[in-house]
């Protein structure tokens, strides 16, 4: 389980720009691989979530929520984990 403490208060203005995501109208698992996803099939499944990132109005602030909060896991913001934490190592140099 990732650290919790980075997460904003649960107050409904914390979270409701979500409430305008382009993710809505598809399932968790176009943004969240499985354990044995590997190779081509994630990388199909990356770039599907990513561009439906790339038509979300709310895409900046999700980024700067995955960022802020150091979300481990999916595609927020138009980008994956390993992305993001390239990001973060960049920004702490």
């Amino acid at each position: 389980m990732g650290n919790i403490k980075r997460l904003p208060q649960p107050l409904l203005a914390n979270y409701e720009w979500q409430v305008d995501g382009a993710c809505r109208s598809t399932g968790p698992e176009q943004f969240f691989h499985g354990e044995a996803e590997r190779g081509r099939k994630r990388h199909n499944r990356d770039a599907a979530a990513k561009a439906v990132c790339a038509t979300c109005p709310v895409l900046r602030r999700c980024l700067e929520h995955a960022l802020e909060v150091r979300e481990p896991y999916g595609v927020w913001g138009g980008t994956t984990p390993e992305e993001r934490a390239v990001m973060i190592a960049s920004q702490a140099s």
